[in-house]
């Protein structure tokens, strides 16, 4: 067997429909290199512990699946998985994603071999729902690679990317991300820190699915999950964006967080709602009151719910 140079870093809870295909798309990979798969496995309340240790009996040599007696968390099953990584590189796979092209990884690796000041590595990928709709993502006709561009809206989706592990290390010595509990997602901060100290690059290809699940953290269907989940990704960005980038997008990101959480409430929810969040906006960031988009969909709120009345009659 080759020598690992890539760790498939797979955090996994309750995927017990999903693991299994997660699993084979690494498996099916086709490399020159030595590739290991390390499953962080958080106590999932279904088989989804049965069917890894199944595997790690069939491969021993390369799947090592990392648990504890208790749930420990998103992010603490997710930096225990990176730091049990021993190869030179390391591409991340949630339990119910999968890789499709099988040269994924070889292509990637030959990227990052070939340009030492690049960090990481991204594909398109598709988003599958459950009642399986596909779109390609990102929608964007180019794949940004630019620092301002991830601090406007990520484009690597965590499936898609590979980066050094070394970066990822000093990234948590760095960032500390664990002080920043209000921080949704583990994947966002990091590779914005991967932007903001090295190059990326990105492979316009889409090369795995993510799948969007009703009930994830990220693709809630209630509202007010929903607002609470885009705040924390542009608090992120503006955290970002003050420490790396002389809060040149402070303005921009405040605008698109406010407008998106209107956006939201215009549709949500009630007119004291809407207004509450339109004055605890304008309380943090004052030039909030001059934006006009909040006034015109508060206008949108009161004609929908006019018009929403006599259908529900």
């Amino acid at each position: 067997m080759h020598e690992v140079r890539l760790s498939v870093i797979m955090t996994t809870y309750n995927h017990e429909r999903y693991i299994a295909e997660a699993i084979e798309s690494v498996l099916r990979q086709q490399t020159s290199f030595g590739i290991e798969i390390v499953v962080g496995e958080d106590c999932s309340t279904d088989r989804t512990l049965a069917v890894v240790r199944d595997y790690e009996r069939l491969y021993p040599d390369c799947i090592r699946v990392i648990t504890s007696e208790r749930n420990v968390g998103m992010r603490e099953n997710y930096r225990r998985s990176i730091c049990a990584a021993r190869g030179e590189y390391v591409a991340l796979l949630d339990g119910d994603d999968y890789f499709t092209h099988r040269k994924k990884l070889q292509m990637q690796v030959e990227l990052l071999d070939q340009h030492p000041d690049v960090g990481m590595c991204y594909t398109r990928s598709e988003r599958r729902d459950e009642e399986g709709g596909v779109t390609l993502y990102p929608e964007s006709e180019e794949c940004p690679t630019s620092f301002e561009a991830m601090l406007r809206r990520n484009p690597a989706e965590n499936c898609t990317v590979v980066a050094r592990r070394a970066l990822v290390e000093q990234y948590y010595a760095e960032v500390r991300p664990e002080e920043h509990p209000e921080w949704l997602t583990d994947d966002l901060p990091m590779w914005l820190w991967f932007a903001a100290r090295s190059r990326y690059l990105a492979i316009d290809c889409p090369m795995a699915v993510h799948r969007v699940l009703k009930r994830s953290v990220s693709h809630s269907e209630e509202y007010r999950r929903k607002i609470t989940f885009v705040d924390s990704l542009v608090d992120i960005s503006l955290w970002y964006d003050e420490h790396y980038n002389d809060k040149r997008l402070h303005d921009e990101l405040q605008r698109s967080k406010h407008n998106t959480a209107l956006w939201v409430l215009s549709y949500n929810g009630s007119v004291g709602e809407y207004i509450a969040r339109w004055r605890r906006d304008i309380r943090i960031y004052h030039p909030l009151v001059n934006n006009p988009a909040s006034y015109a969909l508060f206008a949108k709120k009161i004609l929908w719910r006019m018009w929403r009345k006599p259908r529900n009659r």
